[in-house]
């Protein structure tokens, strides 16, 4: 049997899909949770094969502490729930321990099909997030510009942007002009739009 914690903080949601999983021969959903700080004790506890977690529960759990789910139990795969990302936020949810991503909005077959496939030690992520992904492109802004931009994005001045990071605001300055001119954008507002739209941020 594959043995799966399901974590959900809408219980109609969650009732929903552990019913789902409920009706395959091979899968057993051992414990339920609802992601309001206990999802990696109760995976101790239970030892399950696949944490399947929704990310709008606390940010997937904090995706599960941050790596402590997978560092207390190695075995145990981490299929994320979402209802949509970007292909940034896609990368970096796979960077975070995560062996899986699926849309809340995919057909019920395709949770199923994800469990498996992660039993067997592979990864899945949903077919629509992959070809958005692809289509997106690369993203040409470095992981520092990337951090002012969040930040722009969020309305937080220049002098503050640069005192969070640890940079002058010359440098700030620098790195926004740098963004502008390689999202193609017109002004800042501009240059964060483009790359919000293209997931780059």
């Amino acid at each position: 049997m594959i043995r799966v914690l399901l974590v959900e903080h809408t219980r109609l949601v969650r009732g929903a899909f552990a019913a789902l999983l409920a009706r395959e021969d091979d899968i057993e959903v051992v414990a339920e949770a609802d992601g309001d700080g206990d999802v990696v004790e109760r995976a101790v506890a239970c030892r399950p094969d696949v944490a399947v977690i929704g990310v709008d529960s606390r940010e997937g759990e904090e995706i599960a502490v941050r790596g402590e789910l997978q560092a207390r139990l190695p075995e145990c795969r981490m299929l994320l729930m979402m209802a949509s990302t970007t292909p940034e936020r896609l990368r970096r949810l796979l960077d975070l321990h995560a062996a899986g991503v699926i849309s809340t909005d995919a057909p019920p077959d395709r949770l199923v099909h994800g469990v498996r496939k992660l039993v067997r030690g592979k990864r899945f992520v949903d077919p629509e997030f992959a070809l958005a992904a692809l289509d997106a492109g690369a993203n040409p802004l470095t992981p520092r510009e990337v951090e002012v931009l969040r930040l722009t994005a969020d309305g937080t001045p220049t002098r503050e942007i640069a005192e969070r990071l640890c940079l002058s605001a010359a440098t700030v300055r620098n790195h926004l002009s740098a963004i502008t001119r390689k999202t193609g954008g017109r002004s800042r507002i501009d240059a964060v739009r483009i790359a919000t739209e293209s997931g780059w941020v």
